[in-house]
């Protein structure tokens, strides 16, 4: 599996996935809201590519919590014929590896808990947090890349 930084060129085939993956109507979900005229981070935008096809992508992106920075997790999408086989767990360790790496301390998503809780993700750790619009807060989901950095940490998730 050699998982890399996605590249300019990389733009179609990673829109091409997205919209196999999750279809057009992605853009309705609260969490596109905080990616909108927003640029996903460079360094932390990565894809897996089998035989010249992207078969998995993910990205990060900046938000802040409250007064906190904090990254925004997705999306992840894996080709549906290849789901099931680590790749997207595999791009998320590397992922988040690689944001710690670069001093990030705090990550959240909107999922189920019970596939992301695998990597450490837990509703429990986004307790004190909210995003306006999301309607099912459940699927709010946090994960401390540094010990302790949710502490104090409350309020709504804001666009950078």
């Amino acid at each position: 599996m050699n998982i890399t930084l996605q590249q300019p060129e990389d733009q179609k085939g990673v829109k091409l996935l997205l919209d196999l993956a999750f279809g057009g109507n992605r853009f309705e979900k609260a969490a596109y809201r905080y990616r909108e005229n927003v640029p996903a981070i460079s360094e932390l935008s990565f894809v897996i590519y089998e035989d010249n096809l992207i078969i998995a992508t993910l990205q990060f992106w900046p938000i802040r919590i409250g007064e906190h920075d904090g990254l925004l997790l997705g999306p992840i999408a894996v080709l549906p014929e290849l789901q099931g086989k680590g790749y997207g767990i595999a791009l998320m360790k590397h992922g988040l590896e690689c944001a710690k790496k670069l001093g990030h301390t705090r990550v959240v998503l909107v999922g189920d808990e019970p596939y992301y809780s695998r990597l450490g993700f837990s509703r429990e750790q986004a307790q004190n947090i909210s995003m306006p619009e999301q309607e099912d807060e459940s699927r709010l989901l946090a994960l401390e890349l540094l010990s302790g950095s949710f502490y104090g940490v409350f309020g709504d998730v804001k666009k950078v």
